[in-house]
């Protein structure tokens, strides 16, 4: 799969300056005439629920099928990346960042409300009986758990696998290669990605300003903070500087860091509350709700209460299902900005299950808790608060802990934490977007879209227009899904076709010469016990292997071919052959370094630590064996066995 590079090298103007001017527009509509918005979006999302429910409903299980089932398939060992990528982070990095930007915020908010909500007001049946309990439970696991977890799995997925695989930029447009082809680089791509910067932008904008009045509270029920505008306002604004702050300073550092501050601190008030508390019943619980969950998925998944309508279903599960799907753009590709290097099957495992199973013991722990004090403790006060203000719920439930002070301050700064590392990395999100793909940009682009998100917050808590924008946000995933939906298609033929690639080529994969080497079975001795330095493998590269990609480049173009001899400066040597309309042929000779093994250590000279391979390269990336030492008459038959292979995988796809 051929496509070009975007020309832009930071800014690409009609996607930043539409999705800019169509986001100024929108607030002004929602802070002008707040009342006559939120009617509009609110019939447009009761339509929505009234109408295609059963469309989020199928859509939302089959994206969570589709996930697994990549993983299990001969699909899972395919890399997001060249063959040869390493991940760029380690597993508890990948997932402290995984963490922060997935649903971080929304443990927060709902770890101790929503169980208790279920609790005194299930769906069906008497609220506030041990039925209530286990049902509240489960209806919690249901909307933290897989479901959550594998809409986000899918739009990483796809953009990563497009993206670090195939070429194309990391935006949301790439997702549509496979089905319009060049056309991602007009008007629809452009569409495409003022579409993910508005979703971005509005959804962390109505998030921080929605969210803050959870710190508000919180810092109101410690220190006596007065519950005001101005006071949120300021929140807004404190948060929005240090994000611009961790946006300036990079991925590496400023979110890197960030996430793994707010980890550790998750871990530590996770362990606090799980020893403080009923110890014995919240892991028995555990235990317990997770095989209901499981046992019970399917028929949660398909469950539309149409026999029993009633409009819990469009307040809970539609409402997640639309905010999962809403927010995925923005998490889906800041997780794929973290996730190249990775297997199919490991990048599954880490983004679905790893989260998941971190999100229902926080959800037990925390949910199980609360309900355990109603329930047998009596204390209905707690209940009674969280009804009241579900902002409060949180605060509420850790004043009956030792140290609650303490506990309820390590929580504000961890809500602090979470909406900055959502900001930051929103903002990132936006301005790769908004740049094409680029990921080097000017500081100047990342505090833009930082401060946008940030003074948008403010308006809207200003014109009470929080909730019209948090409406059409969620609306919004109507039509994204459909693009999913056709997305997923695309993947599942890039993929059927990247499969096949890798079948023929690793049938019968040559590691040593097809051609007699000069010096016969002796040289190979040679060879093989040798350790060469960067000097010995650039002469072999320069003296053997670029004439040999010469000489097979002068023949193919006596057949009346297109080759492109390529040549870097970092020694690497190769061709390129072109096919009109079809993959071309790369096959590259690259000099690569490794550390010298222990056991011939003591017979270097010390002075460089490290050996050199001559490593073949195709367009799918290394290949993992060393042409080093080989004639050039076993080069050319290198390459020719790769170019064959080449050549019955287009005729297979064909």
């Amino acid at each position: 799969m051929e496509a070009k590079k975007s020309s832009s090298p930071t800014l690409n103007p009609p996607v930043f300056y539409g999705s800019a001017v169509l986001i100024l527009l929108l607030v002004i509509y929602s802070v002008a005439t707040p009342e006559h918005a939120q009617s509009v979006f609110s019939e447009v999302q009761a339509w929505i629920i009234a109408n295609v429910s059963w469309l989020y409903i199928l859509a939302v299980a089959i994206i969570l099928l589709m996930v697994v089932l990549l993983a299990l398939s001969r699909y899972g060992e395919i890399k997001l990346g060249p063959d040869h990528s390493e991940p760029d982070y380690s597993h508890l990095t990948w997932f402290s960042m995984l963490f922060s930007a997935g649903m971080g915020i929304g443990l927060m908010f709902f770890g101790v409300a929503e169980p208790v909500m279920h609790f005194l007001s299930p769906p069906v049946g008497e609220g506030g009986t041990v039925a209530a309990a286990r049902e509240a439970m489960k209806i919690t696991f249901f909307h933290w758990g897989l479901h959550a977890w594998a809409i986000y799995a899918i739009v990483a997925m796809i953009l990563a696998y497009f993206s670090y695989r195939q070429g194309l930029p990391l935006t949301l447009r790439s997702a549509l290669y496979p089905l319009i082809g060049e056309r991602i680089y007009g008007p629809i791509g452009h569409a495409v990605d003022i579409f993910a910067i508005i979703g971005t932008v509005l959804g962390v904008a109505t998030s921080l300003g929605l969210g803050v009045t959870q710190i508000n509270t919180g810092l109101n029920h410690l220190y006596g903070l007065p519950i005001s505008v101005p006071v949120q306002i300021a929140l807004i604004a404190g948060t929005t500087l240090l994000a611009t702050i961790s946006v300036v300073t990079g991925l590496d550092k400023g979110v890197r860091r960030l996430s793994e501050l707010n980890l550790t601190l998750a871990v530590l008030l996770l362990l606090l509350v799980l020893i403080a508390g009923p110890t014995v019943f919240i892991l028995q619980t555990f235990v317990q709700n997770t095989g209901n969950y499981f046992s019970q998925i399917v028929t949660a998944t398909f469950n539309l209460y149409a026999y029993e309508p009633n409009d819990w279903i469009g307040g809970w599960t539609l409402f997640y299902w639309g905010w999962w799907l809403a927010w995925s753009p923005f998490v889906g590709l800041f997780i794929a900005r973290i996730s190249r290097g990775r297997t199919i099957r490991e990048f599954v495992t880490g983004v679905l299950l790893v989260p998941t199973a971190f999100t229902l013991l926080w959800m037990t722990v925390f949910g199980d808790t609360a309900i355990h004090m109603i329930l047998w403790d009596h204390v209905t006060s707690l209940g009674e608060a969280i009804e009241r203000d579900s902002s409060l719920a949180l605060f509420a439930f850790l004043e009956h802990f030792p140290f609650a002070s303490l506990l309820s301050l390590i929580a504000i700064i961890m809500v602090v934490v979470f909406f900055v590392t959502s900001a930051d990395s929103g903002a990132l999100v936006v301005d790769m977007l908004a740049s094409g793909g680029e990921g080097q940009t000017p500081a100047w682009q990342r505090v833009f879209w930082a401060c946008s998100m940030g003074a948008v917050a403010i308006a809207l808590l200003l014109a009470d227009g929080l909730t019209a924008l948090q409406t059409a946000t969620i609306a919004s995933a109507l039509p994204f899904t459909l693009v999913l939906l056709c997305a997923m298609w695309g993947l599942l033929k890039a993929l059927r076709v990247d499969a096949t690639k890798q079948g023929l080529r690793y049938q019968t994969i040559s590691t040593t010469p097809t051609a007699p080497q000069e010096g016969g079975w002796r040289r190979r001795v040679q060879s093989l016990t040798k350790y060469p330095r960067r000097r010995d493998v650039e002469r072999f590269i320069s003296e053997i292997a670029t004439p040999a990609c010469a000489a097979v480049a002068d023949e193919l173009r006596q057949q009346g071919y297109g080759v492109e001899l390529t040549t870097d400066e970092d020694n690497r040597t190769g061709l390129q052959i072109t096919h009109e309309g079809a993959p071309d042929f790369i096959y590259q000779i690259r000099p690569r370094g490794y550390p010298m093994p222990s056991f011939v250590a003591n017979e270097t000279d010390g002075d460089e630590p490290t050996y050199f391979r001559a490593e073949v390269h195709l367009k799918e990336g290394g290949q993992n064996y060393d042409v080093m030492g080989w004639s050039r008459e076993g080069v050319i038959g290198d390459i020719l066995d790769q170019y064959e292979k080449h050549m019955h995988f287009l005729h297979m796809v064909r």
